[in-house]
């Protein structure tokens, strides 16, 4: 089976703080190559920006602005060759679409787990509203043409997070691998922390899928017939 994983895309109301960073015209051609190439595409959560609105709590009209904003894009997740899962910037798509926090396929012998990694997070699971809230202020920042400020305060939160590009020292990569042992999964696929990358913990593969947001493009190939899994930043 191939699947192709993208996440973190965090597309927002098309106004001057939208995360997203692509023309709709020019992401749509990379959105043909993925149909052409793969038989399902899994969108592995954060694919709207609903927190960073004018207004906290209003996650409904933000993705209604944001689907009139990317319209093309939004026609395009509604095919069956998409599979949504939800992340935390788009937790709302759990009550307004039944986008479910996990999801699992089995093919060619190998079961593989995909979930966006937020439940990874202490502040999450325990403080969902200040993380929330402190998302909508990083928008107001965001406006006020500081947004040097918010990459500042993201890349600190990174830190705190114990993530990081080495497997040994990842706490990130040590729980995802954890949930695939807990879900007899063999393969734990991941998004949320716009890190990509790939390792092996003794019988689990750990994958990220990266970021598609502020203009990047990063997705992960996976072909389980030829046990081929790689992180791929052009098409």
């Amino acid at each position: 089976m191939r699947l192709a994983v993208i996440s973190d895309l965090h597309i927002g109301r098309g106004d001057s703080v939208d995360p997203f960073g692509h023309e709709d015209g020019a992401f749509l051609p990379f959105l043909d190559h993925l149909e052409a190439n793969f038989e399902k595409i899994v969108l592995l959560g954060d694919i709207w920006e609903l927190l960073r609105g004018v207004l906290p709590g209003r996650e409904k009209d933000e993705l209604r602005l944001a689907r009139q904003a990317h319209p093309e894009i939004a026609r395009r997740f509604e095919r069956s060759r998409y599979v949504y899962v939800h992340g935390n910037h788009d937790l709302a798509t759990r009550d307004l679409e039944s986008a479910p926090e996990e999801w699992s396929v089995e093919a060619d012998g190998m079961k593989l787990l995909f979930t966006h990694g937020h439940r990874h997070d202490w502040i999450l699971r325990n403080a969902r509203w200040l993380a929330e809230a402190s998302i909508c202020l990083g928008g107001w920042v965001a406006r006020a043409g500081l947004q040097p400020v918010v990459d500042f305060v993201d890349r600190v939160e990174m830190r705190t997070r114990s993530v990081s590009t080495d497997p040994a020292t990842c706490s990130f990569r040590q729980w995802a691998v954890g949930l695939a042992r807990e879900r007899n999964a063999d393969v734990a696929i991941t998004g949320h922390t716009h890190l990509s990358g790939t390792s092996t913990h003794g019988a689990q593969m750990f994958l990220n899928s990266g970021t598609c947001s502020e203009g990047r493009t990063s997705f992960l190939s996976i072909d389980t017939q030829a046990q081929r899994f790689e992180v791929c930043r052009s098409w």
